[in-house]
């Protein structure tokens, strides 16, 4: 597995879990990736390189079907697949094992893998007088990295005591809002946003929306979660001048279960607001937290 090539790494992979190509194609189709028992064979026997976007979508999940490290498999097919396809990381790193996340998504029928990532995303968060989550609106660039993309999943982290029967989610442009799921007791609130066509890999998309919530404790915090390398990434703060927060961090993380890395303080500006820039993503968390006293 550590010096490959590629076919002996997947051949050993399958013997040690034990598992028959039709189980494997089985268990991709599940995760939303369509690829045939024959490409399977031609990829374990050397005869065939997976190296188109789909398929390199596929070899990332057959990490996780055969329960491999990230990136086990795709970096022994070398540099020209990390150029097709953006580094990722699984949703379970994201946000943890057994999520509410993982059920809302299987509720929506949505591959953990959506087909798309960032290109560009400017986030502005609004915190009330009440120190509350008010309101976050995002104006979001993505593309597709494979063939037949029509929606995006949006995802609303609510603070503890968020009433997700309360938040609203309005798609401002070039989107509309589908279907809703709602975990009271994550305070998580899952929607599609609709395209008006389907995209083929490569093409982007613009899309702007907004969630709506205010309810819940006074907020600490708030992040963004990238499962993909590449694009840029600004979140802007923005705090009611009549209850500002003594102070103002960065800090990221590349997984759930990671502690937070706190950068340098950020100071507010005369409009009580603080922001961050990423001007390349990597997979793992970017965010903003506060002090009230």
């Amino acid at each position: 597995m550590r010096t490959g090539p590629f076919p002996e790494a997947l051949r050993a992979a399958l013997a040690a879990r034990g598992l028959a190509l039709h189980r494997v194609r089985h268990r991709l189709a599940q995760r939303g990736i369509h690829v045939g028992v024959t490409s399977l064979s031609y990829w374990q026997r050397g005869v065939r390189r997976p190296d188109r976007p789909e398929s390199l979508r596929a070899v990332s999940a057959l990490e996780d079907v055969l329960e491999l490290p990230e990136h086990a498999l795709t970096r022994l097919l070398g540099p020209r697949a990390a150029a097709d396809h953006p580094v990722s990381r699984t949703l379970r790193t994201l946000v943890g094992p057994d999520s509410a996340l993982e059920r809302l998504l299987a509720e929506l029928e949505a591959p953990q893998d959506g087909g798309l990532h960032t290109v560009l995303q400017y986030e502005r968060v609004e915190i009330d007088r009440a120190r509350r989550l008010a309101s976050r609106e995002a104006q979001h660039v993505v593309r597709a990295h494979r063939d037949g993309v029509d929606r995006y999943v949006a995802i609303h982290c609510g603070e503890p005591g968020c009433d997700t029967s309360a938040v609203r989610v309005l798609g401002l442009d070039n989107c509309r809002t589908g279907r809703v799921r709602r975990a009271p007791e994550a305070g998580m609130v899952v929607a599609e946003l609709l395209f008006d066509a389907r995209l083929a890999a490569g093409e982007t998309a613009v899309l702007r929306y907004r969630f709506e919530d205010g309810t819940g404790e006074p907020s600490h915090e708030y992040f963004r979660g990238f499962s993909y390398a590449g694009g840029s990434y600004t979140l802007q703060v923005c705090f009611d001048r009549t209850a500002l927060p003594v102070r103002c961090r960065r800090f990221g993380r590349p997984s759930a279960q990671a502690p937070p890395r706190y950068a340098d303080d950020l100071t507010l500006n005369a409009y009580g607001t603080v922001h961050v820039v990423e001007p390349e993503i990597r997979p793992g968390h970017v965010g903003v937290a506060w002090d009230w006293t």
